[in-house]
C-alpha cells in the first residue's frame, strides 16, 4: 500500500475552505486593488495626479471606506504591500475598514514577471524566495488570502511547453506555501489577450494552460477546496478582425473550464483582462446564464473594470469623493448581479477599452 503524506491538518483545511467559500458567496466578488507603484502611477497620469504615497493612500482610503453596502457585492479586496500598512485620516488601519465591513483582506505576493530564458519572449513570475516568511507575517497582519499572477502569451510558437510547465509549477509552489501559512491562494494563470487570434485558438490555449496548472497543483498536494482560480475569460485577441457575441464568449469560457477545472475548486474569479467595464459585466452575466454543469461559483476579481469610473469621477479632488464612491458601488452591484446571471444592464459603466498591451504589474 502506498503511503500519503498529510500536508495540512483537518483544522487548517477547514479554515482554508471556509475562507474560499466566503469569498465566492452568491452575488459577491473581489476588488483587485493591488496595483504596484508603477501601475497605479499610469492610472493616476490619466487624471493628471501625482503618483506619491499620500495620493495612493487617499485613493485606497476612498475605495475601502465606501458605504456599508459595499459588502453586499464585495467579499474580498486584494491589496498591495504598501496599502496593508496604511491608515485612514483618523488613524484606522485601512485593512480594518475592510474587516469591519466583513470583507476579507488579501495580498499580492508575487514580485512581478521576468523573462524566461530560452524562450521566444515568454516569461515567468518571481517571488518564491522568502515567501513563507512573508505569508506568515501577512496572516498575522489580517490577510485571509493571497494572489500570484503568471502570464502566458499567444504567438506562433507560444505558449511553449517550457512556459506552461514553468508557470504551472511556480503557481503550485506558491499555492502550497500559502496554504501552509493559512492563506487561501488565488491561482492566476493569465493568457494575455494581445494578438489577432480567434476565439477558438484562445479556448484551446486556455484549456492547455489550465490543464498544466491543475496537474502541477495536484503534484504539489495543494488542497483544491482551499483555493480559488483567477483565469482570463476566453476572448479573441484584441487585434482580431472577427467579433464574437457574449454568448459565444460564454460558451468558449465555460467549455474550457468544464474540461480542465476540478469540481473541488470552490470558485472561479475572472480577471477583466482589459475589457471595458460594461463588457466585463456583460460577459460575466452571459457566463453565468450559459446552460450546463458549472460546479464552481463564477464571479469576478476585477481591477480596472471596477475602478475606471471611480478614477474618472474622483480626479484626485476632495469634493469628488462622494461621486467616486457612488461609481464604485454601481460597478460592484452590476458585477454582483452578473455573478448570479441577473444583470439587467445599466448606462453608468464606461464602455471604453481598458486594454494595456503586454500588461505587467
Amino acid at each position: 500500500m502506498p503511503g500519503f503524506y498529510t500536508c495540512l491538518t483537518t483544522e487548517q483545511e477547514k479554515e482554508l475552505a471556509d475562507i474560499a467559500n466566503k469569498i465566492c458567496s452568491p452575488g459577491k466578488g473581489i476588488l483587485a486593488a493591488d496595483e504596484s507603484t508603477g501601475t497605479i502611477g499610469k492610472r493616476f497620469s490619466q487624471i493628471n495626479l501625482e503618483n506619491n504615497e499620500e495620493n495612493r493612500r487617499l485613493y485606497r482610503q476612498l475605495l475601502f471606506s465606501s458605504s456599508e453596502g459595499m459588502s453586499n457585492h464585495i467579499s474580498g479586496v486584494i491589496c498591495f504591500h504598501e496599502t496593508l500598512y496604511h491608515k485612514s485620516d483618523d488613524g484606522t488601519p485601512l485593512v480594518k475598514l475592510l474587516q469591519d465591513k466583513g470583507i476579507i483582506p488579501g495580498i499580492k505576493v508575487d514580485k512581478g514577471v521576468v523573462p524566461l530564458a530560452g524562450s521566444d519572449g515568454e516569461c515567468t513570475t518571481q517571488g518564491l524566495d522568502g515567501l513563507a516568511e512573508r505569508c506568515a507575517q501577512y496572516k498575522k497582519d489580517g490577510c485571509g488570502f493571497a494572489k500570484w499572477r503568471c502570464v502566458l502569451k499567444i504567438k506562433d510558437y507560444a505558449p511553449s511547453y517550457q512556459a506552461m510547465m514553468e508557470n504551472a509549477n511556480v503557481l503550485a509552489r506558491y499555492a502550497s506555501i500559502c496554504q501552509q501559512n493559512g492563506l487561501v491562494p488565488i491561482v492566476e494563470p493569465e493568457v494575455l489577450p494581445d494578438g489577432d487570434h480567434d476565439l477558438e485558438t484562445a479556448q484551446r490555449v486556455t484549456e492547455q494552460v489550465l490543464a498544466f496548472t491543475y496537474k502541477a497543483l495536484m503534484d504539489h498536494h495543494v488542497y483544491l477546496e482551499g483555493t480559488l482560480l483567477k483565469p482570463n475569460m476566453v476572448t479573441a485577441g484584441q487585434s482580431s478582425t472577427k467579433k464574437y457575441s457574449p454568448d459565444e464568449v460564454a460558451k468558449a469560457t465555460v467549455t474550457a473550464l468544464q474540461r480542465t477545472v476540478p469540481a473541488a475548486v470552490p470558485g472561479v474569479c475572472f480577471l477583466s483582462g482589459g475589457q471595458s467595464e460594461v463588457d466585463a459585466t456583460i460577459h460575466l452575466n452571459a457566463i453565468n446564464q450559459y446552460p450546463g454543469r458549472k460546479p464552481w461559483a463564477l464571479t469576478f476579481s476585477y481591477g480596472r473594470a471596477l475602478q475606471a469610473s471611480v478614477l474618472k469621477a474622483w480626479q484626485g479632488k476632495q469634493p469628488n469623493i462622494k461621486a467616486a464612491k457612488a461609481a464604485l458601488m454601481i460597478r460592484a452591484e452590476a458585477n454582483g448581479t452578473a455573478s448570479m446571471g441577473q444583470y439587467k444592464g445599466d448606462k453608468s459603466g464606461d464602455d471604453s477599452s481598458l486594454f494595456v498591451a503586454n500588461h505587467a504589474y
